[in-house]
């Protein structure tokens, strides 16, 4: 689409790439709740938080593995109790990571 008075297209393309975060703070806070075998993966441009066993059926076939819950409590020092601006600051960490791989 073209941009009319230099103003961006109407279809809110930026004629380049723009950054749209996969991985936020309700994604690593489910992964902070959740059982201590959990992984946070993506999965057709989703983050989900899934088990270690389901890595393995059909359904998450093809996932890219981001961290596991472990990893990911060893990063912050081990707590669970993380405010809402240190979630953003990690799921931001992390989003940056996984678009450094391409994904």
């Amino acid at each position: 689409m073209a941009s009319v008075g230099g103003l961006p297209p109407v279809d809110g393309s930026r004629g380049g790439h723009t950054p749209v975060m996969t991985i936020d703070s309700d994604v690593t806070r489910r992964l902070v709740d959740a059982d201590d075998d959990a992984v946070l993966v993506l999965l057709e441009g989703r983050a989900q938080v899934i088990g270690a066993a389901q890595l393995d059926d059909d359904a998450h076939r093809g996932a890219l593995q981001v961290i596991s819950r472990t990893d990911f409590l060893q990063r912050v020092g081990k707590a669970t109790n993380l405010s809402d601006d240190e979630l953003a600051t990690q799921a931001a960490i992390l989003d940056a990571e996984v678009s450094e791989l391409g994904g």
